[in-house]
């Protein structure tokens, strides 16, 4: 059986960050948040990784993680660009990706086998990846059953500003039935608001299930979402801000009737960096887990 390959979403500019926080180090070793990623994911039993980035900082990617991972894995770096949509749609004033759902179709070329994908700034934990692992190795690679970890949306905001999260409607059964992306969910006086069409915050249940973009897929995902990122690119050709998310493509898997999605359910600790501010909190809990024996001071 082939080892799963994990799919590492790391093209974003971290606008609200204030710096490319993917390659940042949160601990005194050195370490970013995706070494945690890496190391779960190879004790797990995952045996390829691929890595969504910008050319821009091609160099810096190989330099950190190939080290690392040399005799680990197979290691494959996929550039998500600007232009690496059709001509008609290049906007030279366009700063921004376009989103993780066109970043998913980009490494279509490379993935021939079971893949999660996670976002490269958010740590999962080692249980998440386990029970993901487990998962992908127990699917046909030929079936349309995929999978989500799930989480809280209370243990995913940020105390420093708004977030984007994938709110979820699960089934009894524990399927997904859809899933809708709030760009903007805020902690206000303790309570926890989302932004809604007219620009009004709407409160939301802090037990609200959500997707922190930790899906399973088997390759059969790549038969969806191409003819949608089109409809997207010409409705938002003058929008230079706009984004396509994974969630869309999701969303088209369920509408189809042909796959459907198993939420797994994460009691795993999961914390991330928004904005600037959240750092600390983050290297706290590093620290926390390297002395409890979570993890090894040294990871590599």
């Amino acid at each position: 059986m082939d080892k799963p390959t994990l799919v590492i979403l790391a093209a974003g500019m971290g606008s609200r960050y204030g710096g490319l926080k993917q390659i940042d180090s949160f601990t005194p070793e050195g370490d970013t948040i995706i070494d945690f990623s890496l190391h779960d994911a190879l004790k797990a039993g995952f045996g390829k990784f691929v890595f969504i980035i910008r050319k821009s900082f091609e160099k810096e990617f190989k330099e950190i993680f190939n080290k690392k991972l040399k005799g680990r894995a197979e290691v494959v770096y996929v550039f998500q660009e600007l232009d690496s949509v059709p001509e008609k749609y290049i906007n030279p004033d366009r700063t921004k990706p376009w989103g993780t759902g066109h970043a998913l179709l980009m490494a279509k070329e490379v993935i021939k086998e079971n893949f999660a994908i996670i976002n490269a700034d958010d740590f999962y934990g080692a249980e998440a990846f386990e029970t993901m692992a487990e998962s992908l190795k127990a699917m046909d690679k030929n079936s349309y059953k995929f999978s989500m970890i799930a989480y809280l949306l209370e243990n995913t905001v940020s105390n420093y500003g708004f977030v984007s999260r994938g709110e979820c409607q699960v089934t009894d059964k524990g399927y997904l039935l859809n899933v809708t992306e709030r760009t903007h969910i805020e902690k206000i006086a303790d309570k926890l608001y989302r932004k809604g069409e007219k620009g009004e915050m709407l409160p939301i249940n802090k037990d609200t299930v959500v997707s922190m973009n930790f899906w399973g897929f088997t390759p059969k995902c790549f038969e969806f979402g191409g003819e949608l990122f089109k409809a997207f690119l010409e409705a938002n050709k003058e929008n230079l801000k706009s984004e396509f998310y994974l969630p869309s493509i999701v969303n088209e898997i369920l509408k189809s009737n042909k796959a459907c999605v198993e939420v797994l359910k994460s009691k795993a600790k999961w914390f991330g960096v928004t904005y600037k501010e959240d750092k600390e909190i983050v290297e706290k809990a590093i620290v926390n887990l390297k002395e409890q024996g979570v993890y090894p001071k040294k990871l590599w």
